[in-house]
């Protein structure tokens, strides 16, 4: 068995920048990915513009350069494939933890879907993206439904509901429409949300004002078939054709194996009760929270510009335990 100072589950920007805290203290360190490289990034649609400058993506004091003030997806991708080879990072790709037992005081042992490990800490950065907010409605299962939109084309000339009211599902609405669909949005609340980027909220707004983008407000989608989608609104309940669903409902961390540990974060944690916020660590001694997971259910109060900083908080209180 492999034996770590820490393990770092999740190879995202955060993961990583863990990883780089971990090689510059000196430490035996290892992050396990249960996929691709920065792999929520990779899930994210290909043409996908990020809300923040490049300069706010950055780990590890590497530039991020990029050709537009605020750069895609592709350009994410590619600096942080660069970045983990810049620190030569040690990842291993593709191997799922299945299982984290606190054996002793001072020692964890990670059982995943290629090896086992033991390791003094275990740093989890493991994001939100992985688990989707479902609706729970009949059809929800069928391969014409998806909570993971990629590319317009395959929806060219097809009619498309899309479910939400963020950035997610507004990029899908329009980038399928200019590809020729004919697209619904079903948004549950009575106006666009609030977290829309500004510079996409007035291009929605006007091709709803067009009627180019049918759109439905305090509205849902109760059920889903073959070829259409039945839609519920506070005036009437009816029925519309429908090839494909995109139900950009939302996603959540995965807690089941917080749970597990004694680690409880509940929908609306007080940070405080589940992690110090001046070391990242949990109420389990040497485990560690890092990232967009930090946050619970709320998905928008963490993100890599503002959860950069968590790396060096645990990294420095790891250091200085190890030195004891």
């Amino acid at each position: 068995m492999e034996e770590y100072d820490v393990l770092i589950i999740g190879a995202g920007p955060i993961g990583m920048a863990c990883g780089i805290e971990a090689k510059k203290a000196g430490l035996k360190y290892v992050i396990v990915e249960k996929g691709a490289l920065v792999n929520s990034l990779y899930n994210y649609p290909v043409f996908m513009t990020f809300f923040s400058t490049s300069q706010k993506l950055e780990i590890g004091g590497v530039p991020f350069v990029s050709i537009s003030p605020k750069p895609n997806r592709n350009e994410a991708v590619e600096y942080y494939r660069r970045v983990a080879e810049k620190f030569d990072l040690q990842i291993n790709l593709f191997e799922k933890v299945m299982e984290v037992n606190k054996v002793s005081a001072a020692q964890f042992e990670v059982k995943t879907s290629k090896r086992a490990y033991k390791t003094k800490n275990v740093v989890v950065s493991t994001g939100f993206y992985d688990t989707p907010l479902l609706m729970n409605i009949p059809g929800e299962d069928l391969p014409k439904v998806t909570h993971y939109y990629k590319d317009p084309h395959l929806y060219a000339f097809q009619n498309v509901v899309v479910i939400g009211a963020n950035n997610s599902a507004i990029d899908a609405a329009l980038e399928t429409h200019r590809k020729g669909a004919k697209v619904t949005l079903v948004i549950r609340n009575s106006e666009i949300g609030s977290y829309v980027k500004y510079w996409v909220r007035p291009d929605i707004e006007n091709r709803i004002k067009e009627g180019e983008i049918k759109a439905y407000f305090n509205a849902e989608v109760i059920a889903i078939a073959e070829d259409n989608v039945t839609i519920r609104t506070a005036e009437e309940t009816f029925t519309l054709a429908n090839d494909f669903v995109i139900a950009m409902t939302g996603y959540k961390p995965d807690f089941e194996m917080l749970k597990k540990l004694g680690v409880n974060p509940e929908d609306k944690f007080a940070a405080t009760s589940v992690y110090n916020p001046e070391t990242m660590e949990t109420n389990l001694p040497g485990l560690y929270l890092a990232g967009v997971v930090c946050g619970g259910m709320d998905t928008h109060k963490w993100f890599i510009e503002n959860s950069r900083i968590h790396a060096e908080q645990i990294f420095q209180h790891i250091a200085a335990k190890h030195k004891q």
